[in-house]
């Protein structure tokens, strides 16, 4: 790729990028959120056309004019938002466009042997016939991946693709990358994950504001010089030093026998927050952690249990009651469960408090437009404007009006799942500068995160849990890497 220029409304988000890729290796492209990675990719895969540039295969000049063309050309594209049929069955989600066809009909007994193949490869099972919808987000992510191989394509790009899975799942993801590696194909890595890239890539380029920074193999550029080139300023720690919990704080939060039926099942959990704490839920995926949250946010109706904030009982059976206790869930799925991606900055913000922008039955847009533009200001929004589509912001943007929704409401208790998921280190950093601003205004913070150090890192409190139960708890100072996993893969008490 020779000088891609690629500019949308009011922003310039490639600005004469080149970038290279060759056979058998790969080229990690990081970059803060909105740097211009995804948008570069999506104009390789034919999802977009750049403004000017080549794009050339094999030294050969090529014209990508959407997807199909460049499937043709053997690029596969793995995309951060997953891409599947909610509807369809897993099996027919893998292999769709390419299904085996005999005599005229679907060949289904060679489907479901040529999906097995390709699972077995990964080195993952998948249940073939549940529907795509009913997946978790690992599962999702697994099934991208098992397409993108069933299209034999020379060139994979992957964005994000190792944000929702386990240590296990990753080892196999990189196993089977080395495999494809050493048969001639090439691989295009994205990911916010740095501690990640010198165990698979093989260089890096970094991409910052549209332009590119640098291009480096990754044994010549340690973290510490990735960061400062992203950001454009150094970052001294990863995570702000938590202030202490006051003495004497109350319980803003108490939950006890909570359970629930829906999804992976949870049974007889019990923990309190204290106003001012951070209490970390660790564990491997599926352990139920995004299903307490969710309990407690309404979003799924607790089957037993009560649910006390500030030391009164509240009665939650939907996400209204919730927000009505004081109570914000910010969703690991911003996309599908955060946002209205139809709407603007502006009215996703405001949506979920909107009886407070309201006079009779119309809706005070100028007020509406003041409190946006307060927050953009203060989260750092990236957005031309109040009123532009929140599907046209970067993934770290859209996360932060996700934020922004719940910030200007009245809420005691945040429910935060998977807060930095697909976040770059410099948004990373800002979110959580945030959380600590939240408890210093009295909040009790529950936090969901696949991201070992970072449950460690910002939790006064971390509870570790499988199978749907809380198994242990322990206090920052106690908790350590080995401690938590052992709990979490269930070979400790």
């Amino acid at each position: 790729m020779v000088g891609i220029v690629k500019s949308f409304p009011g922003v310039k988000a490639l600005d004469g990028v080149s970038f290279d890729v060759r056979p058998g290796e790969v080229h990690a492209l990081v970059g803060e959120n909105g740097a211009g990675k995804s948008t570069l990719m999506k104009t390789l895969a034919g999802a977009y056309r750049a403004d000017a540039g080549a794009i050339e295969i094999d030294g050969r000049a090529v014209q990508i004019d959407g997807p199909k063309a460049a499937e043709a050309l053997g690029i596969g594209m793995i995309y951060q938002e997953f891409n599947l049929v909610p509807d369809l069955r897993v099996i027919d989600n893998i292999l769709l466009g390419h299904e085996p066809v005999r005599g005229g009909f679907l060949d289904r007994a060679g489907a479901l042997e040529r999906a097995v193949a390709i699972l077995a490869d990964l080195g993952i099972a998948l249940p073939l016939e549940s529907l795509a919808r009913r997946l978790s987000v690992a599962q999702q992510q697994m099934t991208e991946i098992a397409k993108a191989l069933v299209r034999r394509a020379r060139l994979i790009v992957m964005d994000e693709p190792t944000a929702a899975l386990t240590e296990r799942e990753i080892d196999a993801l990189f196993a089977l990358i080395a495999k494809l590696k050493a048969a001639g194909v090439a691989f295009v890595y994205i990911s916010h994950r740095l501690e990640e890239l010198p165990k698979i890539s093989d260089r890096i380029t970094i991409l910052r504001d549209g332009k590119t920074v640098a291009t480096r193999a990754t044994a010549e550029l340690p973290p510490d010089e990735m960061i400062r080139l992203m950001v454009g300023r150094s970052l001294a720690a990863y995570f702000p030093e938590l202030p202490p919990v006051p003495d004497g704080a109350p319980d803003v939060l108490a939950v006890r026998g909570l359970a629930c039926e829906r999804g992976v099942p949870i049974g007889d959990v019990s923990f309190t927050v204290r106003a001012g704490e951070i209490v970390g839920l660790a564990g491997l995926v599926g352990a139920g952690r995004t299903e307490i949250v969710r309990a407690i946010a309404g979003a799924d109706v607790p089957s037993a249990g009560t649910i006390a904030v500030a030391g009164k009982l509240v009665t939650i059976r939907s996400p209204h009651d919730a927000i009505a206790a004081g109570i914000a869930l910010i969703t690991e799925d911003r996309k599908g469960q955060g946002l209205v991606l139809g709407m603007g900055v502006r009215e996703n913000t405001t949506l979920a408090h909107l009886r407070n922008f309201t006079r009779g039955l119309f809706v005070n847009r100028a007020a509406e437009v003041t409190t946006t533009s307060e927050q953009i200001a203060e989260l750092r929004i990236r957005t031309p404007n109040a009123e532009q589509l929140v599907r046209n912001l970067s993934g770290g943007n859209q996360q932060k009006v996700v934020l922004a929704k719940w910030l200007i409401g009245e809420a005691t208790v945040y429910l935060f799942d998977e807060p930095t998921r697909g976040i770059d280190v410099g948004a990373k950093a800002e979110i959580y500068a945030l959380m600590v601003a939240l408890l210093g205004r009295g909040a009790a913070i529950v936090m969901v995160s696949s991201e070992l150090p970072e449950v460690l890192g910002m939790s006064h409190r971390v509870l570790v849990v499988r199978d749907g139960h809380v198994r242990a708890e322990f206090a920052r100072a106690e908790a350590t890497p080995d401690k938590v996993i052992a709990v979490a893969a269930g070979v400790a008490a």
